[in-house]
Protein backbone atom coordinates (compact mmCIF):
# COMPACT_ATOMS: atom_id res chain seq x y z
CA UNK A 1 0.00 0.00 0.00
CA UNK A 2 1.43 3.70 -1.16
CA UNK A 3 2.18 6.20 1.79
CA UNK A 4 0.49 9.66 1.12
CA UNK A 5 3.35 11.45 -0.50
CA UNK A 6 3.39 15.85 0.43
CA UNK A 7 3.77 17.95 -3.06
CA UNK A 8 4.43 21.76 -3.10
CA UNK A 9 2.92 23.31 -6.33
CA UNK A 10 3.42 26.43 -7.60
CA UNK A 11 1.11 27.77 -10.20
CA UNK A 12 1.89 31.24 -11.86
CA UNK A 13 -0.27 33.03 -14.86
CA UNK A 14 1.72 34.17 -18.12
CA UNK A 15 2.91 37.82 -18.19
CA UNK A 16 0.52 40.88 -19.89
CA UNK A 17 -0.68 40.56 -23.56
CA UNK A 18 -1.85 43.02 -25.60
CA UNK A 19 -5.19 41.06 -25.64
CA UNK A 20 -5.38 41.22 -21.61
CA UNK A 21 -4.77 45.20 -22.11
CA UNK A 22 -7.38 45.35 -24.83
CA UNK A 23 -9.70 42.99 -22.42
CA UNK A 24 -10.66 40.60 -24.70
CA UNK A 25 -10.71 36.81 -24.34
CA UNK A 26 -7.54 34.34 -25.51
CA UNK A 27 -8.28 31.05 -24.57
CA UNK A 28 -5.75 28.80 -26.63
CA UNK A 29 -5.06 31.82 -29.01
CA UNK A 30 -1.22 31.59 -29.68
CA UNK A 31 -0.66 35.04 -28.17
CA UNK A 32 3.02 36.35 -27.68
CA UNK A 33 3.60 38.94 -24.05
CA UNK A 34 3.70 42.71 -24.79
CA UNK A 35 6.18 44.93 -23.79
CA UNK A 36 7.26 47.05 -22.00
CA UNK A 37 4.12 46.51 -20.43
CA UNK A 38 4.15 42.90 -18.99
CA UNK A 39 8.08 43.77 -18.28
CA UNK A 40 7.03 45.25 -14.18
CA UNK A 41 5.03 42.21 -13.12
CA UNK A 42 7.26 39.47 -14.76
CA UNK A 43 10.41 40.98 -12.92
CA UNK A 44 8.05 40.84 -9.32
CA UNK A 45 7.72 37.32 -9.86
CA UNK A 46 11.23 36.64 -11.19
CA UNK A 47 12.35 38.07 -8.17
CA UNK A 48 9.75 35.93 -5.71
CA UNK A 49 10.58 32.48 -6.90
CA UNK A 50 14.39 33.94 -6.98
CA UNK A 51 16.42 30.98 -5.58
CA UNK A 52 13.93 28.14 -5.32
CA UNK A 53 14.72 24.98 -6.54
CA UNK A 54 12.14 22.85 -8.47
CA UNK A 55 11.79 18.80 -9.22
CA UNK A 56 9.81 19.19 -11.92
CA UNK A 57 8.41 22.22 -14.20
CA UNK A 58 5.66 22.77 -16.13
CA UNK A 59 4.22 25.42 -18.79
CA UNK A 60 1.64 25.25 -21.14
CA UNK A 61 2.92 25.19 -24.49
CA UNK A 62 1.09 28.55 -25.73
CA UNK A 63 3.64 30.85 -26.39
CA UNK A 64 2.74 33.53 -23.53
CA UNK A 65 3.63 30.89 -20.67
CA UNK A 66 6.61 29.88 -22.49
CA UNK A 67 7.74 33.44 -22.66
CA UNK A 68 6.92 34.01 -18.77
CA UNK A 69 9.16 30.69 -17.95
CA UNK A 70 12.05 31.94 -19.80
CA UNK A 71 11.78 35.51 -18.48
CA UNK A 72 11.70 34.49 -14.88
CA UNK A 73 14.54 32.21 -15.68
CA UNK A 74 13.54 29.06 -13.62
CA UNK A 75 14.32 26.28 -15.73
CA UNK A 76 17.70 27.98 -16.22
CA UNK A 77 18.38 28.31 -12.47
CA UNK A 78 17.10 24.60 -12.01
CA UNK A 79 19.01 23.05 -15.05
CA UNK A 80 15.37 21.35 -15.53
CA UNK A 81 13.96 20.55 -19.30
CA UNK A 82 10.63 22.15 -19.08
CA UNK A 83 7.70 20.07 -19.96
CA UNK A 84 5.59 22.07 -22.64
CA UNK A 85 2.10 20.45 -21.48
CA UNK A 86 -1.02 21.58 -23.92
CA UNK A 87 -3.35 19.75 -20.55
CA UNK A 88 -2.26 23.48 -18.56
CA UNK A 89 -3.49 25.63 -21.76
CA UNK A 90 -6.54 28.06 -21.20
CA UNK A 91 -10.22 27.12 -21.71
CA UNK A 92 -10.59 26.70 -25.08
CA UNK A 93 -13.48 29.87 -25.38
CA UNK A 94 -14.29 29.28 -28.76
CA UNK A 95 -16.62 31.69 -30.52
CA UNK A 96 -15.57 34.31 -27.74
CA UNK A 97 -12.09 34.08 -28.30
CA UNK A 98 -10.87 37.55 -29.52
CA UNK A 99 -13.70 39.42 -28.49
CA UNK A 100 -14.35 41.33 -25.76
CA UNK A 101 -17.26 41.54 -22.84
CA UNK A 102 -18.91 44.22 -24.52
CA UNK A 103 -19.04 42.94 -28.13
CA UNK A 104 -20.88 39.64 -26.29
CA UNK A 105 -22.94 40.95 -23.15
CA UNK A 106 -26.04 40.94 -25.76
CA UNK A 107 -25.45 37.23 -26.38
CA UNK A 108 -28.30 34.77 -24.83
CA UNK A 109 -25.66 32.38 -25.35
CA UNK A 110 -22.76 34.38 -23.44
CA UNK A 111 -25.07 35.41 -20.64
CA UNK A 112 -25.50 31.92 -19.87
CA UNK A 113 -22.33 30.81 -19.94
CA UNK A 114 -21.73 33.99 -17.70
CA UNK A 115 -24.86 32.75 -15.45
CA UNK A 116 -23.79 29.19 -15.42
CA UNK A 117 -20.17 30.20 -13.45
CA UNK A 118 -18.36 28.33 -16.64
CA UNK A 119 -20.24 25.54 -16.46
CA UNK A 120 -22.23 25.53 -19.62
CA UNK A 121 -20.18 24.77 -23.22
CA UNK A 122 -18.90 27.77 -25.24
CA UNK A 123 -20.24 27.89 -28.89
CA UNK A 124 -17.28 25.94 -30.40
CA UNK A 125 -15.25 25.32 -27.07
CA UNK A 126 -15.13 24.12 -23.81
CA UNK A 127 -16.65 23.67 -20.25
CA UNK A 128 -15.42 23.69 -16.95
CA UNK A 129 -15.60 20.18 -16.66
CA UNK A 130 -13.51 19.73 -20.17
CA UNK A 131 -10.68 21.92 -18.41
CA UNK A 132 -11.20 20.22 -14.82
CA UNK A 133 -10.79 16.62 -16.45
CA UNK A 134 -7.59 18.00 -18.53
CA UNK A 135 -6.19 19.09 -15.33
CA UNK A 136 -7.36 15.56 -13.21
CA UNK A 137 -5.27 13.62 -15.81
CA UNK A 138 -2.00 16.67 -15.38
CA UNK A 139 -2.19 16.04 -11.77
CA UNK A 140 -2.02 12.21 -12.14
CA UNK A 141 0.64 12.39 -13.49
CA UNK A 142 2.23 14.82 -10.89
CA UNK A 143 1.19 12.41 -8.58
CA UNK A 144 2.61 9.08 -10.49
CA UNK A 145 6.30 10.83 -10.25
CA UNK A 146 5.35 11.77 -6.99
CA UNK A 147 4.93 8.16 -5.29
CA UNK A 148 7.60 7.00 -7.73
CA UNK A 149 9.80 9.78 -6.44
CA UNK A 150 8.91 9.26 -2.60
CA UNK A 151 10.83 10.15 0.06
CA UNK A 152 10.10 12.96 3.51
CA UNK A 153 10.68 16.06 1.61
CA UNK A 154 7.73 17.60 -0.81
CA UNK A 155 8.12 17.13 -4.64
CA UNK A 156 8.82 20.86 -5.41
CA UNK A 157 6.56 22.04 -9.17
CA UNK A 158 6.17 24.48 -10.92
CA UNK A 159 3.95 25.11 -13.51
CA UNK A 160 3.26 27.74 -15.85
CA UNK A 161 -0.62 28.56 -16.88
CA UNK A 162 -3.27 30.75 -17.39
CA UNK A 163 -5.65 32.51 -15.39
CA UNK A 164 -8.90 29.87 -16.34
CA UNK A 165 -6.18 26.90 -14.83
CA UNK A 166 -5.33 28.93 -11.80
CA UNK A 167 -9.02 29.15 -11.15
CA UNK A 168 -9.94 26.12 -11.25
CA UNK A 169 -6.97 24.56 -9.16
CA UNK A 170 -7.92 27.21 -6.50
CA UNK A 171 -11.71 25.94 -6.47
CA UNK A 172 -10.04 22.58 -6.26
CA UNK A 173 -8.01 23.14 -3.74
CA UNK A 174 -9.16 26.19 -1.79
CA UNK A 175 -12.51 25.73 -2.02
CA UNK A 176 -12.95 29.57 -3.26
CA UNK A 177 -15.67 30.63 -5.25
CA UNK A 178 -15.56 30.62 -9.46
CA UNK A 179 -15.43 34.48 -9.13
CA UNK A 180 -13.54 34.85 -6.73
CA UNK A 181 -10.64 32.48 -7.73
CA UNK A 182 -9.12 35.11 -10.15
CA UNK A 183 -5.39 35.70 -10.43
CA UNK A 184 -3.52 38.85 -12.29
CA UNK A 185 -1.25 38.66 -14.73
CA UNK A 186 2.23 37.50 -13.45
CA UNK A 187 0.90 36.16 -10.42
CA UNK A 188 -0.32 32.89 -8.95
CA UNK A 189 -0.41 30.61 -6.20
CA UNK A 190 1.48 28.23 -4.15
CA UNK A 191 -0.30 25.13 -2.60
CA UNK A 192 1.21 22.58 0.13
CA UNK A 193 -0.70 19.14 -0.79
CA UNK A 194 -0.98 15.98 0.23
CA UNK A 195 -1.41 13.10 -1.96
CA UNK A 196 -2.97 10.42 -0.37
CA UNK A 197 -2.78 7.34 -3.23
CA UNK A 198 -5.27 5.17 -1.14
CA UNK A 199 -8.25 7.35 -0.87
CA UNK A 200 -11.12 5.52 -2.21
CA UNK A 201 -14.39 8.29 -1.97
CA UNK A 202 -12.36 11.73 -0.56
CA UNK A 203 -10.40 13.73 -3.16
CA UNK A 204 -6.82 12.16 -3.03
CA UNK A 205 -5.27 15.87 -2.96
CA UNK A 206 -5.60 17.66 0.11
CA UNK A 207 -4.37 21.00 0.57
CA UNK A 208 -3.07 22.52 4.09
CA UNK A 209 -1.65 25.52 3.25
CA UNK A 210 -2.15 28.27 0.14
CA UNK A 211 -0.58 31.45 -0.25
CA UNK A 212 -0.24 34.41 -3.01
CA UNK A 213 2.80 34.47 -5.71
CA UNK A 214 4.25 36.78 -5.31
CA UNK A 215 3.78 37.28 -1.72
CA UNK A 216 1.52 40.43 -0.78
CA UNK A 217 3.91 43.57 0.31
CA UNK A 218 2.50 43.41 4.03
CA UNK A 219 3.09 40.08 4.00
CA UNK A 220 6.75 40.05 3.22
CA UNK A 221 9.47 41.85 6.07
Amino acid sequence: MAAAVSVELVAVRHGMTAWNLERRYQGQRDIELTFPEAEAALERLRIALGGETFTLIYSSDLRRCRQTLEWIGAAAANGAAPAFEPRLREIDFGDYEGKTYDELKDRPDYRAWIDSVGEQRIPGGENGADLRARLDDWLAQVAKTAVEVGGSAPLKVLAVAHGGVIRELRRRFENVAFWDATVGQAEGRRWQLTYEPNAEEDDPWQCSCSSAVPAPASATP
